[in-house]
């Protein structure tokens, strides 16, 4: 045997242990902090965010809309009457509409007839106070953020902690705001640029349900993409007939052509009585990771198997549930209660080898 050959092999004995260390963490499903730790913080701030990354997640998410500037915010739908104050500014009283979008009608306050700099006057709110009654104690403290706001806390976020932040926006309602003159694509991909963050290997998915922006996106970047999935109806730029279409063999066969996962709707991956389906298996056997979407502690959102109590706002065993979904192979998951997430993932993951 050379010296070389030798000093080659005493390297890789050396290796060996870090390299499968490294090899092991990477394997672990992702923690996805569903509009940051929302459970715990009014969705879509940087408080929430803040919190989620506190918490131990590996991704931070937010829901993409417009402004009337052409600037990408975060809010849980364009239609902001919910998650800010906007309904009691008397100054913005006469910017209330009703509009058709994604073909239903809504009345209220919406992003596009905002600028960025009146957005940020507003103040957000808890958008589920009946279940989060405690959140409510920060109704009014915390502005809608920008795209770019959140790109800079993941980046700051992962220079003090050592370890990658990443986030992972959804484009919401891509069809409606370029039917209104705001196509989101490039406006994504110049933040994405702006932040160094236009190539495949970036930190962050992103994702939609509608097709047609993702096949778009394709063409402008390297992200990673993911096809969102509901448990019923189908994409609203109407590509197909349903979601549950587009989960069959050969629909997936089709979204692994443009993206690298899906994000389905919990129930479509174990439904409510426990039954796991194929979908996991099959969307690997194509290539796809799976994401499914979304992990709440409170009763109100868990099957009935796994409430604890008759309050709809007490937590039952969400953990159960997602070691469930970890016994189905997931490689992430969407929670609002991230250190939950973690902690039944890391858990799991501790579990010996069966």
């Amino acid at each position: 045997m050379t010296g070389m050959l030798r000093a080659a092999l005493v390297l890789a004995m050396i290796a060996t242990p870090a390299l499968a260390k490294e090899a092991a963490i990477s394997s672990k499903p992702i923690i996805i902090a569903h509009r940051g730790a929302s459970g715990e913080r009014p969705e879509h701030t940087l408080a929430a965010y803040t919190l989620a990354i506190e918490q131990g997640a590996d991704f931070i998410e937010p829901d993409l809309v417009v402004t009337k500037d052409g600037q990408l915010v975060a809010r849980h739908e364009n239609d902001i009457t919910g998650t800010t104050d906007v309904s009691s500014r008397k100054e913005f009283a006469e910017r209330k509409r009703t509009k058709l979008i994604d073909g239903m009608s809504h009345t209220g306050w919406f992003t596009e007839d905002f600028t960025l700099a009146e957005l940020k006057t507003l103040r957000a709110k808890e958008r589920l106070p009946l279940l989060r009654r405690g959140n409510t104690k920060y109704d009014g403290q915390f502005e809608v953020p920008t795209l770019r706001e959140i790109i800079a806390l993941a980046k700051d976020a992962s220079a003090k902690t050592g370890r990658t932040i990443g986030i992972y926006p959804e484009t919401k309602h891509p069809s409606y705001f370029a039917s209104i003159g705001l196509p989101m694509e490039a406006l994504l991909v110049a933040e994405l640029k702006a932040a160094g963050w236009d190539r495949a290997d970036a930190p962050m998915f992103i994702q939609s349900f509608e097709v047609n922006n993702l096949k778009a996106l394709k063409q402008l970047t390297p992200v990673k993409l993911i096809q969102l999935m509901a448990a019923e109806g189908g994409p609203a730029d109407k590509t197909h007939p349903s979601y549950a279409a587009m989960a069959t063999a050969d629909g997936l066969k089709a979204i692994a052509a443009y993206a690298a996962g899906i994000g389905p709707h919990k129930d479509m991956v174990v439904t409510g009585d426990g039954t796991v389906s194929s979908l996991v298996a099959d969307a690997h056997g194509v290539g796809l990771k799976v994401h499914p979407w979304t992990f709440r502690a409170e009763n109100y959102f868990l099957p009935s198997r796994l409430r604890k109590g008759i309050n709809p706002a007490g937590h039952g065993d969400m953990a159960a549930e997602i070691a469930r979904f970890l016994d189905a192979g997931v490689d992430g998951l969407f929670t609002d209660y991230p250190y939950a997430g973690v902690e039944a993932r890391d858990r799991h993951s501790r579990r010996p080898a069966e």
